[in-house]
């Protein structure tokens, strides 16, 4: 019965794939306000984040508020601009076995990454093959609330943002 927050960023100063871009003010100031709300209504135990500096800025203050380590892991990336489709998913699909592996002994994980990353792990929770046509939009620090349970897997809520109004 694990839960599973899949957050995205905070808005950058450059949006590019693989672009080493920091967090623009508004995007510090988003994070802060998701982080306030995720340590209020289901803080994680341990956060996993992509290497990118957005997403590690992000997860920082995440780790910061809700007093938790984060690990870093390269392959929470966005798509490599000569990486396939297949592989991408391939890539997002075996990192997302070795975070539920490696977070068994917790009750809820967050990952901070990028929102093509974020379509390709939900897509593997919903179990959907690699060639489906579906995108799961994703706002700066939009949270995605996922569970494993016994009787069924649930999306309980998808690019919830309601900590920005």
């Amino acid at each position: 019965m694990m839960e599973i927050l899949v957050i995205r960023h905070g808005e950058s100063e450059d949006e590019k794939v693989n672009v080493l871009e920091p967090l623009t003010s508004l995007g510090i100031k988003q994070s802060k306000k998701m982080s306030a709300r995720v340590s209020k209504e289901f803080p994680p135990e341990v956060i996993w984040s992509s290497t990118l500096q957005r997403a590690r800025q992000t997860a920082d203050i995440l780790a910061s508020i809700v007093d938790c380590e984060v690990r870093y892991l390269d392959n929470l990336c966005e798509q490599e601009v000569d990486e396939s489709d297949i592989k991408f998913y391939e890539r997002i699909k075996q990192i997302f076995s070795y975070i539920k592996e490696n977070s068994s002994q917790y009750k809820r994980v967050a990952i901070v990454s990028h929102g093509g990353t974020i379509t390709k792990l939900i897509e593997n929770f919903l179990q959907l093959p690699s060639n489906n046509n579906v995108w799961f939009h994703t706002n700066n620090t939009g949270i995605h609330f996922l569970h494993y349970h016994p009787k069924a897997d649930i999306l309980k809520f998808s690019n919830s943002t309601c900590h920005l109004n």
